[in-house]
């Protein structure tokens, strides 16, 4: 089969290699009919996940059809459709049992790896590195399923497959953020970062109940796909102090809740960004990204005396 392979820091490239088979009575595999790429993918492919190797097959987040199950598999069938999130939960550990799927026991058959660079090992992951398990990854003909009877989830036929693989990741990130904000009916809400888990996060206040939610970014598209798609209200960072901004939007209240939807890869341009895209190449310790740079910056300052 094809897949997207990981060649080396920013460096990926497709190749032909063996089709998944069934390891394990709880197995499926999937053939892929929609991926998508993720802001996290970012972190394999600029090299900065430990335990990387040449030939790791990217991708997290994808749906598609069951081709073959596993004799323990009883709620899926071949022809199924389902969507695949990233995180790999066998459903009946202590955390699995406590609905805290990424911490699972019993996923990660690398978990000393993870110990060792973490201090603690989370669940295993599709298309990440060998300290998270080395699963093959989505951007693939086929994909292995592990514990499939708990994380693959089957789609219904009036839901498209561009449609079902925003279940995947991208929209339940959004979401998790927004429910994370306990927002009350009148809630102003500021969602730092217009990308796509922004956009996300910036609908789900609002069908949680925020009055208002004001949307952070610098690039115009974004900020307009937010203001047309969302009906928020924008803030370009680089036009504006954000502070300032949000102070005046909100009678000098603020927001009730912000959500960073930024990531760790959203550098400055300039040599301020080379310097912290330096920086972050080492694992040396890098300030905010760049949109939430100004918050940061702005209340580290000693009060006026």
């Amino acid at each position: 089969m094809r897949a997207v392979c990981w060649h080396g820091p920013d460096e990926v490239g497709i190749e032909n290699v063996a089709d998944p088979s069934i390891r394990n009575p709880r197995d499926a595999i999937v053939r892929v009919t929609a991926a998508s790429i993720c802001g996290s993918d970012l972190h394999a492919y600029g090299g900065h996940l430990p335990g990387m190797e040449r030939g790791d097959v990217l991708g997290h987040e994808f749906c598609g059809t069951v081709v073959e199950t596993g004799a323990g598999v009883h709620n899926l069938a071949p022809g199924d459709r389902v969507v695949v999130g990233p995180v790999i939960a066998c459903g009946g550990c202590f955390f699995c049992q406590h609905r805290r799927w990424s911490l699972c026991d019993n996923s990660n058959p690398n978990a000393w790896l993870a110990e060792r660079a973490f201090g603690h090992s989370p669940a295993g992951l599709f298309g990440s590195s060998h300290v998270f398990g080395g699963y093959a990854g989505a951007l693939a003909d086929f994909v292995r399923v592990p514990f499939a009877d708990v994380g693959a989830i089957k789609v219904p036929d009036a839901v498209s497959d561009e449609q079902a693989v925003l279940a995947a990741d991208v929209l339940p990130a959004g979401m998790m953020a927004a429910e994370m904000c306990g927002i009350q009916p009148g809630d102003v809400i500021a969602v730092f970062g217009a990308g796509a888990v922004g956009h996300c996060a910036a609908l789900s206040a609002a069908l949680l109940g925020a009055e208002r939610v004001i949307v952070i970014d610098r690039i115009p598209e974004r900020l307009e796909a937010a203001l047309v798609h969302v009906q928020a209200e924008t803030i370009d960072f680089q036009r504006a102090d954000v502070v300032d901004a949000l102070e005046d939007l909100t009678a000098g209240r603020g927001p009730d809740a912000c959500i960073d939807a930024v990531g760790m890869e959203a550098r400055g341009p300039g040599l301020s960004g080379a310097y912290e895209r330096g920086k972050q190449a080492l694992g040396s310790e890098c300030n905010p990204p760049v949109a939430l740079a100004p918050v940061f910056y702005t209340h580290s300052q000693p009060p006026d005396t």
